[in-house]
């Protein structure tokens, strides 16, 4: 872990000595990989929700099954979406950087 420097510049060194990283460093470092991964399930529900509404041969519950995939991709995306951009605006409102 790292020392913490505060405002007035005193250091407080990180006293358990760990070399492994927080939570929250770990999150952090996944976070790029996260919005491109989201990406590609969102394109392969999608083709999956297609596929299975071009085979259900008008059987109802396929048909169905294939609008709920559809439906539930385009939701995850959103979420994803919406992430990012919050994500984004806390990095401009607090001057932090997440990525």
């Amino acid at each position: 872990m790292a020392d913490l420097t505060l405002p007035d510049g005193t250091i407080i060194h990180d006293p358990t000595g760990s070399k492994f990283p927080d939570l929250a460093a770990v999150i952090n470092n996944l976070m790029p990989y996260l919005f491109p991964l989201g990406g590609l399930v969102f394109f392969f529900m999608l083709v999956a929700g297609g596929f299975q509404l071009l085979t259900s041969t008008g059987n109802p519950d396929s048909t169905k099954k294939g609008y709920q995939k559809i439906l539930f991709a385009f939701i995850g995306f959103i979420v994803i979406f919406i992430s990012y951009w919050i994500v984004q605006i806390v990095e401009k409102l607090f001057g932090i950087t997440v990525f």
